[in-house]
């Protein structure tokens, strides 16, 4: 039996569970109507991004990401925009976090010195690439790297983490951002800080936490932990090879004037080893009339936002399972004792169905509290075991079928037994009679 639920529609895409959540957005699941696609779908705030003054920001970046199609990079598909909220449908990738992959590994939670490099060949090639187009990512930890289905590296959020950034007339980031662990010394201090050589600090920590399984500064003391990074105060495990070392001690130079680059990393002895460079279709065409339209304010531009109440569905295997509660009858067990629920079946829609359930409790003295396709019943009178309280829940079966479960929540059962031979009168109409109900049988 399925849960009840509502569902949300943005436009072609039906909206599903939320699967990420920042300070900005929500990022949920998502699948295309049309296509059977499925898609993540970024939801950001118009009232915020207002209100922090992000929205060029914002749109520049998107632009950029549209145009950014590298296999090791997760997609930005198109933008959307309603009247309170920015849509920002990406590629779903289905293989998980890396830091899962991190932490389920059997060898002490760190992974083999070549599968290691293989990933951090990925993560730099993307990395690179974006740069070379203007793009930062500001937050670069094993959390934000995902993995395709083919177990190749995504680097999600590229140009989107740090939204709320703002580059100054020096050319420099000047706040601060990211997770603390993993953000370069420079980003620390209030000095301004280059996207570029920070983002690179970053993918130095995560390179170490790939082969060492823990973290190479660390601390709960937030004070302690700041002096050890801008000091870069590590000590690498003793299986670490020396190339390894040598290069991780490189990129983890707390002058990011001397700290190595990107072109230095691309020849460096240890990195290069069974290096393969990332090869893809560049293609730089693409679509930006849509930034702006998201934006606008004018609702020809806006995208449909529809929410859809539907009962719960239950399959053939559930209704076999419950096939002998269709009747008062079944209020009784075999010893004649009195069973806690009962179910009916109607041909009505739904939400009549709730109509007449709400029309026929409310004379007997009960309180109703509705919530989509479930009911809560509470008689303002204490019974014997205090007040009757019961719910009610309608299930789809098929497109015009649906089941009805009557159930005692709370009270005496024999008051509930009372209290559904009145209901099962009043709903007398509601009721789908059977061809035996036809000839004499009804739910009384």
């Amino acid at each position: 039996m399925s849960i009840s639920k509502v569902k949300h529609k943005v436009g072609k895409y039906e909206l599903g569970r939320t699967i990420g959540e920042g300070t900005f957005a929500k990022v949920k699941f998502a699948k295309n109507m049309e296509t059977g696609e499925a898609v993540a779908i970024k939801i950001l705030d118009k009232e915020r991004i207002l209100k922090h003054k992000m929205v060029e920001q914002i749109k520049r970046e998107i632009a950029t990401m549209k145009l950014i199609k590298h296999p090791n990079v997760v997609r930005l598909h198109e933008v959307m925009g309603s009247k309170t909220r920015i849509f920002i449908v990406m590629e779903f990738v289905t293989g998980g976090e890396l830091f899962d992959k991190i932490m389920s590994e059997v060898n002490h939670g760190r992974m083999r010195e070549g599968e290691a490099r293989m990933y951090f060949q990925q993560l730099i090639n993307a990395v690179d690439y974006c740069h070379s187009r203007g793009v930062y990512h500001r937050d670069l930890k094993p959390e934000n790297l995902l993995l395709g289905s083919c177990g190749n590296l995504k680097v999600s959020d590229f140009g989107l983490s740090a939204l709320s950034q703002q580059v100054r007339d020096d050319g420099l980031f000047h706040t601060s951002c990211g997770t603390p662990n993993y953000v370069a010394p420079e980003v620390l201090n209030d000095r301004g800080y280059d996207g570029a050589t920070a983002d690179l600090w970053s993918c130095g920590v995560i390179l170490f936490v790939l082969l060492a399984g823990y973290l190479p500064f660390d601390d709960p003391n937030i004070m302690i932990l700041n002096k050890r990074i801008s000091a870069a105060e590590f000590t690498s495990p003793p299986w670490l090879s020396f190339g390894a070392r040598k290069l991780i001690t490189r990129i983890l130079d707390p002058n990011p004037l001397t700290r190595i680059t990107i072109p230095e990393i691309l020849e460096d002895e240890w990195f290069i080893r069974d290096f393969r460079q990332t090869k893809f279709e560049e293609n730089c065409e693409g679509n930006v009339d849509d930034i702006d339209a998201a934006f606008q304010d004018s609702e020809e531009h806006h995208v449909q936002e529809m929410r859809e109440q539907q009962p719960a569905t239950m399959n053939a295997f559930d209704l076999i399972s419950m096939s002998k509660g269709l009747n008062l009858e079944n209020l009784f067990d075999p010893e004649q004792e009195f069973k806690r629920n009962t179910r009916f079946t109607s041909q009505y829609p739904p939400n009549e169905i709730i109509h007449k359930i709400e029309e026929a409790a409310k004379p007997l003295g009960f309180d109703i509290r509705k919530k989509n396709y479930k009911m809560r019943l509470e008689n303002v009178k204490a019974g014997r075991k205090g007040n009757l309280n019961i719910s009610t829940e309608v299930f789809q079966v098929a497109p015009s079928i649906h089941m009805v479960e009557v159930r005692k929540a709370k009270g005496d059962t024999l008051e509930f037994h009372k209290f559904y031979k009145t209901l099962a009168t009043r709903l007398r109409d509601v009721v789908w009679k059977s061809d035996d109900d036809l000839q004499g049988r009804d739910l009384n």
